[in-house]
């Protein structure tokens, strides 16, 4: 097999991520209403309860199965899990229907965290050595997620509303179709439709080299030893439990920052109707916030001097946004709105240069048969300590306090990075021994 140049295998990667991301932007804006529109708000707690549960309980399987049999296949079963979940989702009317479809969707959720990273990471260093610089490629494959949830966004978004403006088309097709497609089903359809190319192309587009053949028997025992291996990662290695510790910080950040949102939103516009509209706008914003810090990411860490102090640098900005929230939740008018929306996108701006430098310094201490592994752990880490965190900020009073909560915990994770990681070794590293933390900076 003939190896791509770094070049090559990134514009592959941040093609893939978009492919990937985009049916998730398409659906977002129309999930909740479609499915309260099938089954009623009670049950669709419920239906995401199943999602956030398998997610939970499939990210570390998956990712062991990732660095057992390859990036490639189980991308596609992603893309093909997503297709079928989201095909449910769209036209089922039924509970269970429902419930299969966010299990699917949950599944092919867990499926996709890490092995395109994984491949990237992989593909580059077997091209240009342990060595290979990383960070602009993870940002830009970042920068590519948060375009592609941003323009999802506004297009699902519209496209209901587009089907109703003034016109029977809504209703004339869900009589042609027995009231399987409603107009809010559309924006899920489309998505179907972009996970048919997602897969296309990560068969076609992502080559890697062949692995042994992988019987069932091999792939039993061999993914709960590397889950295993994944897990000693981040007791073994200081800097590993650092991400992963940041990681959590993180999903308890972003609880506070999803659940308080859309209500803050409607409070500020009087109606839910008119704060389900400025939240969708604010998301977007968010993702566009994202994007420009992903690519900001090697900046940061040129202007500061190291990945670990470009971490630093941008939770502190996402705390300062946090902060902002906090300050300005008892307040009404221009100016309090303003300063808010100004916090919502440092909290976006701060998280998205920080990743890419975090993921940066996780590759460079694990090595390719535990990647997708352990990026499945930092995914675990995330989002198990953003649902507890939900529950503590939806548990306290409506004001301040709960922002300030998500403020502090963001904090605890940048000062995870005031201490700077061991030294480099001077001499080239034996097979099997953990990699530099950063390489070499070039000023700026």
């Amino acid at each position: 097999m003939k190896l791509l140049d770094p070049r090559a295998a990134r514009r592959r990667f941040v093609a893939a991520m978009f492919l990937f991301w985009l049916p998730v932007g398409l659906y977002v804006p129309s999930q909740v209403l479609l499915l309260t529109e099938r089954v009623g708000l009670t049950a669709v707690a419920g239906l995401f309860a199943v999602y956030s549960v398998t997610v939970s309980a499939m990210e570390l399987p998956t990712g062991g199965l990732s660095d057992v049999i390859g990036r490639r296949a189980v991308l596609a079963a992603s893309g093909l899990l997503n297709l079928s979940g989201l095909a449910l989702m769209a036209l089922g009317t039924t509970l269970w229907v429902l419930a299969v479809a966010m299990f699917l969707m949950g599944t092919g959720r867990a499926l996709s965290s890490g092995p395109a990273e994984a491949w990237y990471v992989d593909t580059v260093q077997a091209h240009s050595g342990p060595g290979a610089e990383l960070r602009s490629g993870l940002a830009r494959g970042n920068t590519a997620s948060s375009a592609a949830l941003a323009v999802g966004t506004l297009t699902g978004g519209a496209l209901p509303f587009l089907l109703g403006l003034g016109t029977d088309l809504g209703t004339r097709l869900a009589d042609a179709t027995g009231g399987l497609v409603l107009p809010l089903s559309v924006p899920g359809l489309l998505g179907t439709a972009v996970c048919v190319a997602y897969v296309a192309y990560v068969l076609t587009a992502l080559p890697e080299p062949p692995r042994p053949a992988a019987t069932l028997r091999g792939v039993l025992r061999g993914v709960p030893a590397t889950m295993l291996d994944g897990l000693r990662l981040g007791v073994a290695e200081p800097l590993v439990g650092r991400v992963l510790l940041t990681a959590a910080t993180v999903g308890a950040s972003f609880a506070a920052l999803e659940l308080l949102t859309p209500g803050r939103a409607a409070t500020l516009t009087g109606a839910p109707e008119s704060g389900a509209v400025l939240f969708a706008a604010l998301a977007c914003a968010g993702f566009v916030c994202a994007a420009i810090g992903s690519q900001c990411a090697p900046l940061a860490a040129r202007l500061t001097g190291s990945s670990e102090r470009a971490i630093l640098a941008s939770l502190g900005v996402g705390t300062t946004g946090l902060l902002l929230l906090g300050l300005t939740a008892a307040w009404d008018g221009p100016v309090p709105l303003a300063l808010a929306a100004t916090g919502y996108g440092l909290v976006y701006l701060g998280h998205g240069a920080a990743g890419p430098n975090q993921n940066d310094l996780l590759h460079r201490r694990v090595e390719s048969t535990v990647r997708a592994t352990a990026l499945s752990v930092k995914s675990l880490a995330l989002q198990l300590t953003g649902a507890l965190a939900g529950l503590l900020v939806g548990s306290l009073p409506i004001g301040p306090l709960p922002w300030l909560v998500g403020a502090a915990a963001l904090l605890l994770g940048a000062l995870l990075w005031t201490r700077p990681a061991r030294p480099a070794p001077t001499s080239a590293p034996a097979a099997g021994t953990p990699l530099p933390a950063t390489e070499p900076l070039p000023r700026p």
